[in-house]
This record gives C-alpha cells, structure tokens and sequence, in this order.
C-alpha cells in the first residue's frame, strides 16, 4: 500500500496535466491517519492550557505588532540570536509536540499548533516564520470553524526528498469554542 500511493503520488507530482486528481489520493489516508492519531491527544491539557494563555497574551496585539513578532522570528532563523525561537521550542507545549512526532516513527514531519491568531504556541521543529495566519493552513482550518480540517497538496520536501502533506485542524477548548489549530506535515513515503 505504502510503495503504490508513493509512486502515485509521485507521478502526480511529475504529470501537471492530472496532478489535480491524483495528488487527492493523498487526502484519504492523511486524513485517516491524522483523525486515528493526532485527534486523540491534540486536546491533551498542556497544548490547551499553552493556547489559552498565549491567546491572552496576543489578544490585543495590532497588525504592526505580528508583523514585528515574525519579522523577529524570521530574522532570528536566519541566524544570530535566537531568544524568541528558544523560548517557544522549550515550551512544554513544544516539548510534548516533539514527543508525539518521535513517538510517529517518521510519519510525522512537524508538527506546530497556532493561537486565535495564527501565531506559533508550540512545535516539533523551527518553522520559517512565526505567523501563520495568512496561510491556508490556518485560514482553512481555524477559520474554518470548529469543525475546521484541511489537507493541503502533495509536495516533495526539497531537504528530506520525501513526499510529504501538511494536514490541519481546529483546536477547541472544553467548551467547544475555537481557540487555535494544529498542522501537522505527513510524510506520505512513510504512511
């Protein structure tokens, strides 16, 4: 199963013309795989507790004020000084995210999970940038709703190789509001 969704994923990626189609075929399995075990601790008590208490923090910050955040973060990927960076990886929020992608035996790439306003809470890995809330990942997931569940293309990772797709979903607190999301990058050669 998992050398022929690789290889037909794979031609998807080098067919244009029937990309679109075949690159779906991805979507069934990622999104089985995220809902058998990503949705049965994405709620666990540390990442609720750490979007909480970051959506507090963030509550009032303008435009200017992400722009600034992620401009710091981007700098600080770069090179040099990574204080922000260090702060959010050392989170027992991250701590646990790193512990569930180990636990994924190479099935889970990365995995980060956002405040109400697509800000970084938590992570397996250094993202690129500190704000996600222009993307689709966020956009299609926590703005989505509750409910909210998106399965982005189909892509090789330029540094693994691998194929890999990003999955994301809506973080609800006990009472079922939205209050952050997750995405998690699934490497499709190991699923």
């Amino acid at each position: 199963m998992k050398n022929k969704l690789t290889a037909m994923l794979m031609a998807a990626v080098m067919m244009a013309p029937w990309a679109a189609q075949a690159e779906e075929a991805h979507v069934a399995p990622v999104t089985d795989y995220v809902k058998a075990n990503v949705a049965t601790w994405i709620n666990d008590p540390v990442i609720i507790e750490a979007i909480k208490a970051q959506n507090a923090k963030t509550a009032g910050l303008s435009d200017a004020d992400i722009d600034g955040l992620d401009k710091t973060w981007r700098a600080e990927v770069d090179g040099g000084d990574r204080k922000m960076i260090d702060e959010v990886l050392n989170n027992a929020a991250s701590k646990f995210l790193h512990e569930k992608q180990e636990a994924s035996e190479g099935v889970i790439a990365e995995i980060f999970v956002m405040d109400a306003k697509g800000l970084n809470v938590g992570q397996s890995d250094v993202t690129s940038d500190y704000w996600q809330g222009d993307e689709d990942k966020f956009q299609k997931s926590f703005g989505a709703g509750k409910d909210g569940f998106f399965v982005d293309e189909a892509e090789k990772d330029e540094s693994t190789q691998a194929l890999q797709s990003q999955a994301s979903m809506t973080i609800v607190d006990e009472s079922g509001a939205p209050i952050g999301a997750v995405t998690i990058g699934i490497n499709l050669d190991a699923l």
